[in-house]
């Protein structure tokens, strides 16, 4: 792997890591401005598919009022070429509907993997497999 391929993916790394440590966890939204493409695609979206960044907009929006006091913790990444896998831990209080569970003003915790396309430093392509089961039956039980 060369130099610039090395520091590409370092960068595409440490722009993931922003996504969960300054958007998902603080809601800074401003800082969408910065990471992600005008063209992005996210996937895990309440409206689901190429929406651009007013999609991923809505995303954080959504989970911000769904979820109370939203943490996403990246516990592990894996990069090449273009793309980061994402391991990370959602942590909150379920304020809204969540995968179609009511809200329950429960507590929970689950795990996710996220995969993240980027070109030129900026996501692209957005996509997340959530435990859903697991988070369901913490706030159905």
């Amino acid at each position: 792997m060369s130099t610039t391929e090395t520091s590409t993916t370092e960068i595409n790394r440490a722009v993931a890591r922003r996504f969960y440590e300054e958007v998902v966890s603080q809601g800074r939204l401003d800082v969408l401005d910065e990471i992600v493409a005008d063209d992005a695609s996210d996937a895990a979206g309440p409206a689901g598919g190429n929406l651009g960044r007013a999609g991923f907009v809505q995303h954080i929006t959504w989970l911000r009022s769904a979820v109370e006091g939203v943490t996403a913790t990246v516990t592990d990444t894996v990069a090449e070429g273009d793309r980061v896998v994402v391991y990370w831990t959602i942590e909150g209080v379920q304020r809204g509907e969540v995968f179609g569970a009511p809200p329950s003003g429960r507590r929970f915790t689950g795990q996710s993997i996220s995969t993240i396309r980027f070109r030129a430093g900026r996501i692209v392509e957005y996509e997340v497999l959530p435990d859903r089961l697991g988070i369901v039956q913490q706030l159905t039980a």
